[in-house]
């Protein structure tokens, strides 16, 4: 199979971890970059051996060799780039959270469906081994009926001109990596009915913690919390009527691995090390060649900012709010 020519939108921090997968990729040849000045996309560039560096992000855009990109951009931007990418006949796959609105995620599907490109959403942890494999488990019965989900990541930032403390880039820990607990809630419990949302406000203006709760039409209960001023911590937890499904590192799986905790005991399920932004990119080349179809697609990301919205509404109001 041809290799995937990618290019990368922006010479966002993210790109250090997705990088890698694409070199290491027989599936994808990493071609191009593009940032808002010359200089710093031919230097960004020789760091990381790409061959083509882009002084705009229209002119990678215009590059007819280029078959998808990799937007890595700002939060508020993330939808904005999709459409004109997906109009420049480019397949994206944007990374997350798309945006705190649904309606601008539905209007980015929208334009990907009018090119016929595709458009996907990069939440890399769910190309992984450990996340189908939780949802095997759980599919098998192994802790009977779900009942309630847990989640939790954050981590410690007080630099308020670092740009995921930015309020008019739509920074803040619910949409930097409580993305990601909504997410997971939803994997497990399908689309939320009720969400109750909590924040505190830190002095960039962005929510630097953010609680969660969310219902379920199937009788499960999620709850979760995130923060850009806790300790590092990242969990998932599905607990069911006969044990429960707990994963130390859900997101990264840097150490991949399951304890099933049932009876009084717990059982580690080992799993093999895979890098989920290779994994990601390889689903993005195989859809593109035909081989597959994409993970993820309108119906998840839609879903995940229909969510988030609901959550910052209800913060914002201080009472529940429907999806």
């Amino acid at each position: 199979m041809t290799p995937l020519k990618l290019g990368i939108l922006s010479t966002g921090d993210i790109n250090r971890l997705v990088i890698p997968g694409a070199h290491d990729s027989e599936k994808v040849d990493l071609v191009a970059v593009a940032s808002r000045d010359q200089q710093r996309a031919e230097e960004y560039a020789r760091t990381w051996e790409i061959p083509r560096a882009y002084g705009s992000y229209k002119e990678l855009l215009d590059d007819d060799e280029i078959e998808a990109v990799y937007i890595s951009l700002p939060n508020n931007l993330h939808c904005q780039w999709s459409i004109r990418a997906v109009e420049a006949g480019k397949h994206v796959l944007c990374e997350k959270p798309m945006s705190r609105r649904a309606h601008d995620v539905e209007e980015a599907f929208d334009a990907a469906e009018r090119s016929g490109r595709i458009l996907t959403e990069a939440f890399m942890y769910r190309h992984n081994l450990q996340t189908r494999r939780l949802r095997q488990l759980v599919d098998e019965g192994a802790i009977g009926e779900v009942r309630v989900i847990r989640a939790c990541f954050s981590y410690a930032l007080f630099d308020t001109e670092n740009i995921r403390l930015r309020t008019d880039v739509e920074g803040g820990s619910l949409m930097d990596v409580g993305c990601y607990c909504v997410n997971g809630s939803r994997l497990l419990g399908g689309e939320p009915e009720l969400v109750y949302g909590q924040q505190l406000i830190g002095p960039s203006g962005t929510d630097w913690v953010f609680t969660g709760t969310m219902r379920f039409p199937s009788g499960v209960f999620a709850l979760f919390d995130c923060g850009t001023t806790l300790p590092e911590r990242d969990e998932l937890e599905a607990i069911g009527t006969e044990g429960s499904l707990f994963l130390e590192d859900p997101w990264h799986a840097h150490d991949p691995g399951i304890e099933l905790r049932r009876d009084g005991n717990v059982e580690r399920i080992e799993l093999e090390y895979e890098d989920s932004y290779r994994l990601e990119l390889e689903n993005l080349s195989d859809a593109i060649r035909g081989e597959a179809e994409p993970l993820l697609g309108r119906e998840d990301a839609v879903g995940n900012a229909r969510a988030i919205e609901a959550l910052f509404a209800s913060a914002d109001s201080g009472t529940t709010v429907s999806p």
